[in-house]
Protein backbone atom coordinates (compact mmCIF):
# COMPACT_ATOMS: atom_id res chain seq x y z
CA UNK A 1 0.00 0.00 0.00
CA UNK A 2 1.47 3.35 -1.02
CA UNK A 3 1.62 6.33 1.33
CA UNK A 4 -0.97 8.21 -0.74
CA UNK A 5 -3.34 5.26 -0.67
CA UNK A 6 -2.82 4.82 3.09
CA UNK A 7 -3.69 8.47 3.71
CA UNK A 8 -6.74 8.22 1.45
CA UNK A 9 -8.10 5.09 3.13
CA UNK A 10 -7.23 5.80 6.77
CA UNK A 11 -10.19 6.99 8.91
CA UNK A 12 -9.22 10.53 9.88
CA UNK A 13 -11.44 11.06 12.93
CA UNK A 14 -9.93 8.32 15.13
CA UNK A 15 -6.43 9.30 13.96
CA UNK A 16 -7.01 12.93 14.95
CA UNK A 17 -8.52 11.96 18.32
CA UNK A 18 -5.58 9.66 19.02
CA UNK A 19 -3.06 12.42 18.27
CA UNK A 20 -4.87 14.98 20.44
CA UNK A 21 -5.18 12.60 23.39
CA UNK A 22 -1.48 11.73 23.20
CA UNK A 23 -0.65 15.46 23.15
CA UNK A 24 -2.94 16.00 26.15
CA UNK A 25 -1.14 13.24 28.03
CA UNK A 26 2.30 14.67 27.33
CA UNK A 27 1.18 18.16 28.34
CA UNK A 28 -0.29 16.84 31.59
CA UNK A 29 2.87 14.88 32.42
CA UNK A 30 4.80 18.14 31.95
CA UNK A 31 2.38 19.82 34.37
CA UNK A 32 3.03 17.05 36.91
CA UNK A 33 6.76 17.82 36.66
CA UNK A 34 6.00 21.48 37.42
CA UNK A 35 3.97 20.62 40.52
CA UNK A 36 5.77 17.57 41.85
CA UNK A 37 9.32 18.00 40.59
CA UNK A 38 11.10 16.79 37.51
CA UNK A 39 10.89 13.03 36.97
CA UNK A 40 12.34 12.51 33.51
CA UNK A 41 9.16 10.61 32.57
CA UNK A 42 8.11 13.14 29.93
CA UNK A 43 11.25 12.46 27.92
CA UNK A 44 10.68 8.72 28.26
CA UNK A 45 7.06 9.12 27.19
CA UNK A 46 8.13 10.99 24.07
CA UNK A 47 10.40 8.06 23.24
CA UNK A 48 7.44 5.74 23.69
CA UNK A 49 5.49 7.96 21.29
CA UNK A 50 8.18 7.36 18.70
CA UNK A 51 7.77 3.62 19.19
CA UNK A 52 3.98 3.55 19.48
CA UNK A 53 3.20 5.50 16.30
CA UNK A 54 5.03 3.01 14.02
CA UNK A 55 3.21 0.19 15.84
CA UNK A 56 -0.12 1.88 15.08
CA UNK A 57 0.80 2.33 11.42
CA UNK A 58 2.24 -1.17 11.16
CA UNK A 59 -0.96 -2.67 12.55
CA UNK A 60 -2.83 -1.22 9.56
CA UNK A 61 -0.54 -2.64 6.88
CA UNK A 62 -1.32 -6.38 7.09
CA UNK A 63 -4.96 -7.10 6.17
CA UNK A 64 -6.69 -8.01 9.40
CA UNK A 65 -8.26 -11.14 7.87
CA UNK A 66 -4.78 -12.68 7.74
CA UNK A 67 -4.50 -12.32 11.51
CA UNK A 68 -7.57 -14.47 12.03
CA UNK A 69 -5.68 -17.75 11.56
CA UNK A 70 -3.10 -16.64 14.16
CA UNK A 71 -5.61 -15.60 16.81
CA UNK A 72 -5.80 -18.86 18.79
CA UNK A 73 -2.03 -19.30 18.78
CA UNK A 74 -1.42 -15.73 19.93
CA UNK A 75 -4.01 -16.10 22.69
CA UNK A 76 -2.38 -19.31 23.93
CA UNK A 77 1.03 -17.62 23.86
CA UNK A 78 -0.15 -14.73 26.02
CA UNK A 79 -1.72 -17.17 28.49
CA UNK A 80 1.71 -18.79 28.83
CA UNK A 81 3.30 -15.35 29.29
CA UNK A 82 0.79 -14.55 32.03
CA UNK A 83 1.93 -17.71 33.76
CA UNK A 84 5.58 -16.67 33.39
CA UNK A 85 4.91 -13.50 35.40
CA UNK A 86 4.33 -15.60 38.51
CA UNK A 87 8.04 -16.46 38.45
CA UNK A 88 9.18 -12.86 38.06
CA UNK A 89 10.41 -10.59 40.89
CA UNK A 90 7.78 -8.71 42.89
CA UNK A 91 7.45 -5.02 42.04
CA UNK A 92 5.20 -2.78 44.13
CA UNK A 93 3.54 -5.84 45.59
CA UNK A 94 2.68 -7.42 42.22
CA UNK A 95 4.07 -9.72 39.57
CA UNK A 96 2.87 -8.15 36.31
CA UNK A 97 6.05 -7.57 34.33
CA UNK A 98 8.65 -9.63 32.51
CA UNK A 99 11.99 -7.78 32.58
CA UNK A 100 13.58 -7.43 29.15
CA UNK A 101 16.84 -5.79 28.11
CA UNK A 102 15.40 -2.38 27.20
CA UNK A 103 11.99 -2.43 28.90
CA UNK A 104 9.63 -4.28 31.22
CA UNK A 105 6.98 -6.15 29.25
CA UNK A 106 3.47 -6.43 30.73
CA UNK A 107 1.76 -9.48 29.16
CA UNK A 108 -1.70 -8.50 30.41
CA UNK A 109 -1.73 -5.56 27.97
CA UNK A 110 -1.21 -7.92 25.04
CA UNK A 111 -3.56 -10.53 26.53
CA UNK A 112 -6.48 -8.10 26.25
CA UNK A 113 -6.01 -7.88 22.48
CA UNK A 114 -5.34 -11.57 21.82
CA UNK A 115 -8.42 -12.41 23.89
CA UNK A 116 -10.53 -10.19 21.62
CA UNK A 117 -9.03 -11.78 18.51
CA UNK A 118 -9.56 -15.34 19.77
CA UNK A 119 -13.14 -14.62 20.86
CA UNK A 120 -13.93 -12.93 17.54
CA UNK A 121 -12.56 -15.96 15.70
CA UNK A 122 -14.64 -18.34 17.80
CA UNK A 123 -17.88 -16.38 17.44
CA UNK A 124 -17.66 -15.34 13.79
CA UNK A 125 -19.41 -18.29 12.12
CA UNK A 126 -20.94 -20.20 15.01
CA UNK A 127 -24.60 -20.36 15.88
CA UNK A 128 -24.29 -22.31 19.11
CA UNK A 129 -24.01 -19.13 21.20
CA UNK A 130 -27.66 -18.67 20.27
CA UNK A 131 -28.25 -21.43 22.84
CA UNK A 132 -27.55 -20.94 26.53
CA UNK A 133 -25.17 -23.92 26.62
CA UNK A 134 -23.22 -22.39 23.75
CA UNK A 135 -22.15 -19.54 26.02
CA UNK A 136 -19.98 -21.84 28.14
CA UNK A 137 -16.94 -21.81 25.84
CA UNK A 138 -16.88 -17.99 25.38
CA UNK A 139 -17.26 -17.63 29.14
CA UNK A 140 -14.34 -20.01 29.77
CA UNK A 141 -12.19 -18.17 27.19
CA UNK A 142 -12.86 -15.06 29.23
CA UNK A 143 -12.28 -16.49 32.70
CA UNK A 144 -8.84 -18.00 32.03
CA UNK A 145 -6.93 -14.73 31.42
CA UNK A 146 -9.21 -12.90 33.82
CA UNK A 147 -8.25 -15.01 36.83
CA UNK A 148 -4.57 -15.20 35.87
CA UNK A 149 -4.45 -11.40 35.79
CA UNK A 150 -6.43 -11.07 39.01
CA UNK A 151 -3.88 -13.22 40.84
CA UNK A 152 -0.92 -11.04 39.75
CA UNK A 153 -2.74 -9.07 41.36
CA UNK A 154 -4.29 -6.63 38.85
CA UNK A 155 -7.94 -5.96 39.65
CA UNK A 156 -8.35 -3.16 37.11
CA UNK A 157 -7.30 -5.15 34.06
CA UNK A 158 -9.30 -8.19 35.21
CA UNK A 159 -12.45 -6.05 35.34
CA UNK A 160 -12.21 -5.32 31.61
CA UNK A 161 -12.89 -8.82 30.30
CA UNK A 162 -16.57 -9.34 31.16
CA UNK A 163 -17.83 -6.11 29.49
CA UNK A 164 -15.89 -7.05 26.35
CA UNK A 165 -17.42 -10.54 26.37
CA UNK A 166 -20.93 -9.09 26.76
CA UNK A 167 -20.48 -6.55 23.93
CA UNK A 168 -19.00 -9.08 21.51
CA UNK A 169 -21.78 -11.60 22.18
CA UNK A 170 -24.33 -8.87 21.57
CA UNK A 171 -22.66 -7.90 18.29
CA UNK A 172 -22.47 -11.56 17.24
CA UNK A 173 -26.21 -11.97 17.68
CA UNK A 174 -26.66 -13.68 21.05
CA UNK A 175 -30.20 -13.62 22.41
CA UNK A 176 -31.08 -10.96 24.94
CA UNK A 177 -32.21 -13.50 27.52
CA UNK A 178 -28.88 -15.28 27.16
CA UNK A 179 -27.02 -12.01 27.61
CA UNK A 180 -28.94 -11.55 30.83
CA UNK A 181 -27.67 -15.00 31.77
CA UNK A 182 -24.13 -13.77 31.10
CA UNK A 183 -24.74 -10.90 33.51
CA UNK A 184 -26.04 -13.40 36.07
CA UNK A 185 -22.93 -15.55 35.58
CA UNK A 186 -20.78 -12.47 36.03
CA UNK A 187 -22.57 -11.61 39.26
CA UNK A 188 -22.19 -15.23 40.38
CA UNK A 189 -18.42 -14.95 40.00
CA UNK A 190 -18.25 -11.94 42.34
CA UNK A 191 -17.81 -14.05 45.51
CA UNK A 192 -15.05 -16.02 43.78
CA UNK A 193 -13.41 -12.78 42.65
CA UNK A 194 -13.70 -11.38 46.16
CA UNK A 195 -12.02 -14.44 47.66
CA UNK A 196 -9.28 -14.21 45.05
CA UNK A 197 -8.54 -10.56 45.81
CA UNK A 198 -5.72 -9.42 48.01
CA UNK A 199 -6.49 -7.44 51.16
CA UNK A 200 -5.29 -4.29 49.37
CA UNK A 201 -7.74 -4.83 46.50
CA UNK A 202 -10.62 -5.35 48.92
CA UNK A 203 -9.64 -2.18 50.77
CA UNK A 204 -9.77 -0.17 47.56
CA UNK A 205 -13.33 -1.35 46.92
CA UNK A 206 -14.57 -0.64 50.43
CA UNK A 207 -12.97 2.83 50.30
CA UNK A 208 -15.49 3.83 47.60
CA UNK A 209 -18.33 3.27 50.09
CA UNK A 210 -16.62 4.88 53.09
CA UNK A 211 -15.19 8.01 51.46
CA UNK A 212 -15.91 11.46 52.88
CA UNK A 213 -15.18 14.92 51.54
CA UNK A 214 -13.38 17.70 53.34
CA UNK A 215 -11.29 17.54 56.48
CA UNK A 216 -7.80 16.16 56.78
CA UNK A 217 -6.54 13.54 54.39
CA UNK A 218 -7.15 9.99 55.65
CA UNK A 219 -4.48 7.33 55.76
CA UNK A 220 -4.23 4.20 53.62
CA UNK A 221 -6.13 3.82 50.36
CA UNK A 222 -8.44 6.69 51.27
CA UNK A 223 -5.51 9.09 50.93
CA UNK A 224 -5.17 8.48 47.20
CA UNK A 225 -8.86 9.17 46.60
CA UNK A 226 -8.87 12.23 48.86
CA UNK A 227 -5.89 13.77 47.05
CA UNK A 228 -7.29 12.90 43.64
CA UNK A 229 -10.56 14.72 44.29
CA UNK A 230 -8.72 17.64 45.86
CA UNK A 231 -6.44 18.09 42.83
CA UNK A 232 -9.52 17.94 40.60
CA UNK A 233 -11.21 20.65 42.68
CA UNK A 234 -8.18 22.94 42.62
CA UNK A 235 -8.61 23.30 38.86
CA UNK A 236 -12.07 24.83 39.16
CA UNK A 237 -13.98 25.47 35.97
CA UNK A 238 -11.10 26.57 33.72
CA UNK A 239 -7.99 25.16 35.37
CA UNK A 240 -4.60 26.57 36.21
CA UNK A 241 -3.85 27.19 32.51
CA UNK A 242 -6.35 30.10 32.65
CA UNK A 243 -6.62 30.99 36.35
CA UNK A 244 -3.10 30.17 37.51
CA UNK A 245 -2.13 27.83 40.35
CA UNK A 246 -4.87 27.94 42.99
CA UNK A 247 -2.68 27.71 46.11
CA UNK A 248 1.02 27.62 46.87
CA UNK A 249 0.99 24.65 49.25
CA UNK A 250 2.84 21.80 47.46
CA UNK A 251 1.29 19.22 49.80
CA UNK A 252 -2.13 20.02 48.37
CA UNK A 253 -0.95 18.78 44.97
CA UNK A 254 0.78 15.67 46.22
CA UNK A 255 -0.75 12.75 44.35
CA UNK A 256 0.82 9.29 44.09
CA UNK A 257 0.92 7.90 40.52
CA UNK A 258 -0.06 11.35 39.23
CA UNK A 259 1.48 10.67 35.82
CA UNK A 260 0.05 7.16 35.51
CA UNK A 261 -3.22 6.08 37.13
CA UNK A 262 -4.35 9.54 38.28
CA UNK A 263 -3.43 11.62 35.27
CA UNK A 264 -7.10 12.56 34.74
CA UNK A 265 -6.97 14.42 38.08
CA UNK A 266 -4.15 16.56 36.70
CA UNK A 267 -6.18 17.14 33.53
CA UNK A 268 -8.80 18.65 35.84
CA UNK A 269 -6.18 20.76 37.61
CA UNK A 270 -4.63 21.99 34.38
CA UNK A 271 -7.75 22.62 32.26
CA UNK A 272 -10.55 22.50 34.80
CA UNK A 273 -14.02 21.09 34.35
CA UNK A 274 -14.16 22.38 30.79
CA UNK A 275 -10.94 20.58 29.92
CA UNK A 276 -12.15 17.32 31.48
CA UNK A 277 -15.33 17.55 29.40
CA UNK A 278 -13.29 18.20 26.26
CA UNK A 279 -11.01 15.22 26.90
CA UNK A 280 -13.98 12.95 27.55
CA UNK A 281 -15.55 14.33 24.38
CA UNK A 282 -12.46 13.26 22.41
CA UNK A 283 -12.77 9.77 23.84
CA UNK A 284 -16.46 9.67 22.90
CA UNK A 285 -15.63 10.79 19.38
CA UNK A 286 -12.89 8.16 19.11
CA UNK A 287 -15.11 5.34 20.31
CA UNK A 288 -18.10 6.55 18.32
CA UNK A 289 -16.05 6.47 15.14
CA UNK A 290 -14.88 2.99 16.13
CA UNK A 291 -18.45 1.78 16.47
CA UNK A 292 -19.20 3.33 13.08
CA UNK A 293 -16.41 1.20 11.62
CA UNK A 294 -17.88 -1.87 13.32
CA UNK A 295 -21.39 -1.14 12.07
CA UNK A 296 -20.13 -0.55 8.56
CA UNK A 297 -18.69 -4.01 7.97
CA UNK A 298 -20.65 -7.23 7.72
CA UNK A 299 -17.47 -9.35 7.70
CA UNK A 300 -17.90 -11.06 11.06
CA UNK A 301 -14.32 -11.22 12.30
CA UNK A 302 -13.68 -7.55 11.53
CA UNK A 303 -16.97 -6.46 13.03
CA UNK A 304 -16.39 -8.38 16.26
CA UNK A 305 -12.77 -7.26 16.44
CA UNK A 306 -13.81 -3.60 16.19
CA UNK A 307 -16.58 -3.99 18.78
CA UNK A 308 -14.20 -5.70 21.20
CA UNK A 309 -11.50 -3.04 20.86
CA UNK A 310 -13.94 -0.15 21.32
CA UNK A 311 -15.51 -1.81 24.37
CA UNK A 312 -12.11 -2.54 25.89
CA UNK A 313 -10.81 1.02 25.56
CA UNK A 314 -14.12 2.65 26.51
CA UNK A 315 -14.45 0.52 29.65
CA UNK A 316 -10.87 1.34 30.60
CA UNK A 317 -11.58 5.05 30.15
CA UNK A 318 -14.75 4.90 32.26
CA UNK A 319 -13.06 3.01 35.09
CA UNK A 320 -10.00 5.26 35.15
CA UNK A 321 -11.93 8.52 35.02
CA UNK A 322 -14.49 7.21 37.51
CA UNK A 323 -11.93 6.18 40.10
CA UNK A 324 -10.36 9.66 40.19
CA UNK A 325 -13.64 11.17 41.41
CA UNK A 326 -14.68 8.35 43.72
CA UNK A 327 -17.22 6.62 41.49
CA UNK A 328 -15.14 3.47 40.93
CA UNK A 329 -12.59 1.53 43.00
CA UNK A 330 -8.99 2.66 42.67
CA UNK A 331 -7.13 0.33 40.33
CA UNK A 332 -3.77 0.27 38.62
CA UNK A 333 -5.43 1.08 35.32
CA UNK A 334 -4.08 3.73 32.99
CA UNK A 335 -6.04 6.26 30.96
CA UNK A 336 -5.68 5.17 27.30
CA UNK A 337 -3.19 7.25 25.29
CA UNK A 338 -2.77 9.82 28.09
CA UNK A 339 -1.14 8.07 31.05
CA UNK A 340 2.58 7.48 31.24
CA UNK A 341 3.58 3.90 30.47
CA UNK A 342 5.23 2.14 27.57
CA UNK A 343 3.32 -1.16 27.56
CA UNK A 344 -0.01 0.61 27.90
CA UNK A 345 0.69 3.18 25.18
CA UNK A 346 2.07 0.68 22.68
CA UNK A 347 -0.75 -1.83 23.24
CA UNK A 348 -3.38 0.92 22.93
CA UNK A 349 -1.86 2.15 19.67
CA UNK A 350 -1.76 -1.47 18.46
CA UNK A 351 -5.47 -1.79 19.26
CA UNK A 352 -6.32 1.46 17.47
CA UNK A 353 -4.20 0.34 14.52
CA UNK A 354 -6.23 -2.87 14.27
CA UNK A 355 -9.42 -0.82 14.47
CA UNK A 356 -8.22 1.38 11.61
CA UNK A 357 -7.23 -1.77 9.75
CA UNK A 358 -10.87 -2.89 9.74
CA UNK A 359 -12.02 0.53 8.58
CA UNK A 360 -9.47 0.70 5.76
CA UNK A 361 -10.46 -2.61 4.18
CA UNK A 362 -14.22 -2.58 3.75
CA UNK A 363 -14.31 -4.19 0.29
CA UNK A 364 -17.53 -5.74 -0.87
CA UNK A 365 -18.49 -6.67 2.70
CA UNK A 366 -19.49 -3.14 3.66
CA UNK A 367 -23.26 -2.71 3.64
CA UNK A 368 -25.87 -0.92 5.79
CA UNK A 369 -27.54 -4.24 6.65
CA UNK A 370 -28.58 -5.18 10.19
CA UNK A 371 -26.97 -8.02 12.07
CA UNK A 372 -27.97 -11.49 10.90
CA UNK A 373 -30.03 -12.56 13.87
CA UNK A 374 -33.05 -10.95 15.45
CA UNK A 375 -33.23 -10.76 19.19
Amino acid sequence: MSIAEWIRRAPLVPLLCTALLMYCGANTIARADELLGSSGLLQKQLIWFLLAVPVLIGATLIPYRQLRTLSYGLFFLTILLLGVTYFMPVRNGARRWIPLVVMDFQPSELAKLTFIMALAHYLMYRRNYRRLTGLIVPFLITLVPMFLILRQPDLGTALLFLPVLFAMLFAAGARIRHLIAIIALGVATVPVLWLGMSSEQRSRITTVFTQSDGGTAPTGDGYHLHQSKQVHALGGAWGSRVNGTAIDDPDAYHLPAAREDFIFSLVGERWGLVGCAAVLGLYCLLYGSGLKIAAGTQEPFGRLLAVGIVTLLATQTIINAGMTVGLMPITGMTLPLASYGGSSLVSTCLAIGLLLNVGMRPGYEIAPEPFRFSR
